[in-house]
């Protein structure tokens, strides 16, 4: 058996690969549940209905989508030129922190005023903590792996220490229970985003979340970015061949320091959604708990970085984590949901390494020389 480089790709098998990565993952998992003593069919036909199917759950998934959405396009743009950010959960609490401050600042103002500048905000901060591994990497040639991984723990630091260990603008400090148990201090009413009711059935009504149709945007724009530009033509050579882009005359520092950032902006958009649709308040623990930055990893990879097949993984995703929520109890497997997403990563890193590479078999046969056992009959 071996493996050979493929020169060409056939375009089927972009399609086929990825949707029997999902196959194979769901098989695998259906093994541990059979090992578990439990259904698979019985346990999928639950979680695909607490998931998409069941009154209110539509909307609930599209709540755990959204940030997925936007990390997972975040990883997308990155990955794509071979710019590994694994920081994306990091930048989330920093596009937090920035969305929620802008929030608190201009309290008393409409709402049309306060949620750009909480979007704006959110773009900034998480551009600004992802543009420090981008510099370590053009100008250091510092692993970006490590910088945004240990990058997180010090967001994760920071957002803790604004609720838990200062007098910060984001603390509540309004009265004594709240300075005795420090918690985020709640937005205006103001700052809360707009949502999009969808009632096709009075039994069947969808509430879309405003960061849900901002991540459909951006999902068009970066397609657009990386088709249609002359820097995502940059970033697509940059990725491909390194040598090849600096031959070309491609300021590649540049290049690498404006897409760590592009790719810090867009999770730092999720951080804001997060604040603006959902939380309303400056919650740390709330938001490490979630790890909707490491899980957009599996959402871009699962994508294979295509902007739009982000979208579709993502309220995939979403809706099993969003059954694994409601399900969580005495008989349903708790940690069903995330052997589920390890699975699909597994599997869908699998699938990449046969669109990368093609396998061949051929036998080799054993030729022995058969030596003739002739007797010498010399004559003496």
């Amino acid at each position: 058996m071996r493996f050979e480089r493929r020169l060409t790709t056939p375009r089927w098998l972009v399609f086929v690969v990825p949707i029997g990565s999902l196959i194979a993952a769901f098989a695998a998992a259906a093994v541990v549940l059979l090992l578990a003593g439990k259904d698979p069919l019985a346990t999928y036909a639950r979680l695909f209905d607490r998931g998409y199917f069941a009154p209110g759950a539509l909307t609930n998934t599209l709540i755990t989508t959204t940030p997925l959405l936007l990390t997972g396009l975040a990883a997308a743009v990155a990955f794509r030129m071979r710019l590994w950010n694994i920081g994306a959960e990091g930048q989330l609490y920093l596009g937090a922190v920035g969305a929620s401050g802008v929030g608190l600042a201009l309290h008393g103002l409409p709402g049309p005023v306060i949620i750009p500048a909480m979007i704006l905000a959110g773009l900034v901060t998480g551009a600004a903590w992802a543009i420090i591994a981008g510099l370590l990497r053009a100008y250091l040639n510092t692993n970006e792996i490590i910088t945004t991984l240990m990058l997180n723990y010090v967001a994760g630091l920071l957002v803790t220490y604004l609720i838990f260990d200062s007098r910060s603008i984001w603390r509540d400090l309004s009265s004594f229970s709240a300075r005795a148990f420090p918690q985020g201090k709640p937005l205006p009413d103001a700052a809360s985003w707009p949502v999009l009711n969808i009632a096709p059935d009075p039994s069947f009504a969808v509430t879309v979340p405003f960061g849900f149709l901002v991540g459909i945007v951006v999902a068009v724009v970066v397609w657009f970015l990386y088709g249609s530009t002359s820097f995502g033509f940059d970033a697509r050579v940059l990725g491909d061949s390194p040598s090849a882009a600096r031959y070309a005359g491609i300021k590649t520092k540049r290049v690498v320091v404006l897409m760590m950032g592009l790719s810090g902006a867009l999770a730092g958009l999720g951080g804001a959604s997060e604040i603006g649709d959902f939380r309303h308040v400056l919650d740390p623990r709330g938001l490490q708990q979630a790890g909707f930055g490491y899980a957009g990893i599996v959402v871009a990879a699962l994508a294979r970085y295509n902007p739009f097949a982000v979208c579709v993984v993502a309220v995939l995703l979403g809706g099993l984590a969003n059954a694994g929520y409601s399900l969580q109890g005495p008989d349903f497997p708790a940690g069903l949901v995330g052997v589920l997403q390890g699975m699909i990563l597994f599997f869908a890193l699998g699938g990449e390494l046969l669109l990368r590479y093609r396998v061949t078999w051929s036998r080799q046969r054993a030729q022995s020389a058969a030596v003739p056992a002739t007797g010498e009959a010399g004559a003496a």
